[in-house]
C-alpha cells in the first residue's frame, strides 16, 4: 500500500530543527513491514530469535565497530520490531553519561531560558525580558 497523506494522517514525533546528527543519547523503534513477525516468536514469556532475529542481534553488536562515533546501550529483539538506545558522539570525543547526582536542579521558567538554561535579563516583576 502507497503512502497517501490524505488518508494516512502520520505526524512526525522529530523536533522541528533539531540536528539529529548531533552527540545524544537515541531511543529507536523500527517495526517489520506489515508488523510481520519475522524476528522470532514468544514462547513461555521468552522472546525465541530464528535466524533472522539473530542476524539482527548481531548486525547490532557490530554496529560501535563500523560506527565508530556509537556507544550501545540497551536493546530488545521483539518479533515485529526491535528497540535501541545509543549513544552518538562526536568522533574522537567520548560520550558521556548524565551522573544523576549532578544534574541541575530544575530552573524557574519565569527567570530562566527554558531552552539554554541561561538566567533571563530584565524585570522579573513586570515579565519584561531583554
Amino acid at each position: 500500500m502507497t503512502y497517501n497523506p490524505d488518508i494516512h494522517r502520520r505526524r512526525s514525533i522529530r523536533l522541528k530543527g533539531y540536528d539529529y546528527s548531533q552527540a545524544g543519547a537515541y531511543f529507536v523503534s523500527i517495526c517489520t513491514q506489515n508488523r510481520e513477525c519475522l524476528f522470532g516468536e514468544i514462547v513461555n514469556r521468552d522472546m525465541v530469535l530464528n535466524d533472522a532475529g539473530r542476524m539482527v542481534e548481531s548486525v547490532w553488536g557490530e554496529l560501535p565497530i563500523r560506527f565508530g562515533h556509537i556507544e550501545l546501550d540497551q536493546f530488545i529483539i521483539m518479533p515485529n520490531h526491535i528497540h535501541a538506545i545509543f549513544m552518538l558522539h562526536r568522533r574522537g570525543e567520548p560520550c558521556v553519561r548524565p551522573d544523576s547526582s549532578t544534574d541541575p536542579k530544575p530552573t524557574d521558567p519565569k527567570t530562566t531560558d527554558p531552552q539554554t538554561g541561561d538566567p533571563k535579563t530584565g524585570d522579573p516583576k513586570t515579565g519584561e525580558h531583554k
